[in-house]
């Protein structure tokens, strides 16, 4: 299932998904990791890249140096990597996943846990670094329509 954001552009709503591309060390250890520990659907592909379907939206995996990271975003008591990719689920969906994730044994970088408890963002989180150490943030809402809030 595509997962779409309905935008409203003078009263016609457009369907859109988000496209990211970037560069991994290994597309064989690419396809396990986002494929078969992730749960990502395998897309188009040559010998040079792979596109996944990464919760709804496409990312594009192109061999390559890996893009550059520092943990310089502060959140909270932690100090996050940046730049980073991520997705929000859908919080059973996003616990189904952590547990997943701790099955493997996935290090990370912050483990599975809640942030902001009581607060209008509440929201768990957890960040790890795919084989290539491009870092993915996955954060979960018990109430999507809390994500903006303030």
């Amino acid at each position: 299932m595509w997962l779409t954001t309905i935008l409203m552009t003078k009263g016609q709503s457009m369907r859109s998904v988000f496209h990211l591309a970037y560069n991994v060390s290994d597309l064989d250890q690419a396809r396990a990791f986002y494929g078969d520990l992730l749960g990502a659907k395998e897309g188009r592909s040559t010998e040079t890249w792979v596109d996944f379907n990464f919760f709804g939206h496409q990312i594009s995996l192109h061999l390559g140096t890996p893009f550059a990271t520092s943990d310089t975003g502060k959140v909270g008591d932690h100090m996050v990597p940046m730049p980073h990719l991520g997705v929000v689920l859908e919080l059973p969906q996003w616990q189904q996943l952590a547990h997943r994730l701790q099955a493997a044994e996935v290090a990370f970088v912050i483990p599975p846990s809640v942030r902001f408890q009581g607060e209008p963002g509440e929201q768990w989180t957890m960040f790890f670094r795919d084989p290539s150490g491009n870092p993915i943030e996955i954060k979960g809402f018990a109430d999507f329509d809390r994500i903006f809030a303030s």
